[in-house]
């Protein structure tokens, strides 16, 4: 009974509605396959199948449900036990990133200043990644605080890696945080990627939790205010 559930739950997923259906498109022969529709909505189950990356992409960025519901639930299958090795590459690169982010807001970006020893790098790299992993423990612990709370999840590890595989993989516009290294940006670039990551998330939970876009942006609002007030008055963070 027990596997039959939970291979019901591992089934992929419709784009357009978010039923479960029994598989995305029948392949007759190497390259030639054919897109099944839903039986629920009658359409095509996820017609991103034969689209571009730069597409999806696109539609990721414009924040359009469908193609969440591809990435998170047919692609990376979220829900699969497969998961685990993404969660943790994927917690370790949004670690960083946040780590690469409180440094450039704190000036601690190397110019170039042959003058800094080894020993101070070594130290002061080390004290950026301490407070971004304090800054990430206090995200996710409100985040799942509120998950319990606000949308009255029942407590279940599985449903609550999803949520946070869910909001860390929708983190992907950190990722321009990157071009700061070779472009220069004034610090309110930091703030519109905030922003995108917060909407992001928001799209993020919604499909993952199916509940209201208001209670899901208070989850994740929440979250990332309690980050943001540890990193600026705990950790000193300007």
């Amino acid at each position: 009974m027990g596997d039959a559930k939970e291979g019901e739950e591992e089934r992929p997923r419709c784009v357009g509605c978010g039923r479960r259906v029994k598989t995305l498109y029948m392949q007759y022969s190497p390259g030639n396959i054919r897109l099944m529709k839903c039986d629920t909505c009658k359409a095509v189950a996820d017609p991103y199948i034969e689209c571009e990356f730069m597409i999806i992409l696109i539609d990721l960025i414009l924040h359009k449900t469908r193609a969440y519901r591809h990435l998170l639930f047919n692609k990376l299958r979220i829900y699969s036990s497969l998961d685990k090795g993404v969660l943790v590459l994927s917690i370790l690169t949004h670690l960083v990133l946040d780590a690469f982010r409180i440094s450039f807001s704190r000036g601690n970006i190397a110019d170039g200043d042959s003058s800094i020893n080894i020993f101070s790098a070594i130290l002061n790299c080390s004290k950026v990644l301490g407070d971004a992993l304090l800054g990430n423990i206090v995200f996710m612990t409100m985040l799942f605080l509120e998950v319990q709370f606000i949308l009255k999840l029942s407590f279940d590890i599985r449903r609550y890696r999803e949520v946070l595989l869910a909001v860390i993989i929708s983190s992907y516009f950190k990722l321009f945080l990157m071009a700061m290294m070779v472009w220069e940006f004034p610090s309110s670039v930091i703030f519109f990627v905030e922003i995108s990551v917060l909407s992001s998330n928001t799209v993020a939970l919604r499909v993952v939790t199916e509940f209201s876009k208001a209670h899901c942006f208070g989850v994740c609002f929440g979250a990332h205010a309690a980050r943001y007030l540890t990193e600026r008055w705990l950790l000193g963070a300007p």
